[in-house]
């Protein structure tokens, strides 16, 4: 199936969905209740998972050390077994059992299956080991389910042409992905209700805000630690079809359809 024969469908809104791992273990079912509905609707949903604490949490029940730098985890090849293990196995999997819970279809898939997620070593990879960068997607492994009436669940581990794995930032897999498949939203599914911006000591919402404004919200320091690969991302994959990066709370009440029937909700980023 192509992309333009997706997008023709009734209702038919390609988009990406990036969401972490503790949040999604903090999202009610009413979430993937919503998710169902935009499904069966026409919608074509593709959703890239992460799953930071957990990875922690395995770290440390096996005693294996860990540590980040500029939000990245410093990966070695035993770091990469925990990370391969709990991104492509457990959260994988418990994703696609709440969607299947509730009536919806997925499937699971790593982005080392088909080479889905190609990469190379990130610039500082001295630093943080095995973390890569995404280089190719192959955008019709997910539009090849998506034909099949699946909603693709993505962990973000990639692969070379060698065979050797890295660890990939979900924001910048979501990113790329959203990219390469010509989705015209990528919606980044939190625990926050958006940009924080503060206005006469007081914290707000940005609703919107550009690339440019961005940087200067990093610069002053008001957007830091983990937010800063989060809208770096959504700024990589802003080119193209992709028109905006949304980022709301997941456990506002239908979030998805709201957001995506226009309603303004967290913060949008666009050009």
């Amino acid at each position: 199936m192509s992309l333009d024969s997706i997008e023709k469908q009734p209702g038919g809104g390609l988009f990406v969905m990036k969401c972490g791992g503790s949040t999604l273990a903090a999202l009610p079912d009413s979430f993937f209740e919503d998710l169902r509905e935009l499904q069966l609707s026409g919608n074509q949903p593709v959703i890239v998972h992460g799953g930071g604490p957990a990875i922690s949490g395995n770290l440390e029940k096996l005693g294996i050390e860990s540590s980040f730098v500029n939000g990245l985890r410093v990966t070695t090849e035993e770091v990469l077994d925990v990370v391969e293990m709990t991104l492509s196995g457990s959260i994988n999997k418990a994703i696609v059992r709440r969607i299947q819970a509730s009536g919806g279809q997925a499937l699971g898939l790593s982005g080392v299956d088909g080479n889905l997620i190609m990469a190379r070593p990130v610039a500082n990879h001295n630093e943080v080991g095995l973390v890569g960068e995404v280089t190719g997607v192959q955008a019709e492994i997910v539009t090849g389910i998506l034909a099949m009436g699946y909603i693709p669940v993505i962990a973000p581990v990639g692969v070379d042409s060698e065979g050797q794995r890295y660890n990939i930032n979900a924001d910048t897999a979501a990113g790329a992905v959203a990219s390469y498949i010509g989705s015209p939203s990528m919606i980044v599914v939190t625990d926050v209700p958006g940009i924080m911006h503060t206005v006469d000591g007081e914290k707000v919402v940005l609703p919107s805000v550009t690339v440019a404004q961005i940087e200067e919200l990093i610069a002053g320091g008001e957007i830091y630690g983990g937010m800063i690969p989060k809208v770096r991302a959504a700024m990589d994959c802003i080119q193209g079809k992709v028109s905006e990066v949304i980022i709301v709370d997941g456990k506002e009440p239908r979030v998805l359809s709201r957001v995506l029937g226009g309603e303004a909700l967290g913060t949008r980023i666009v050009r």
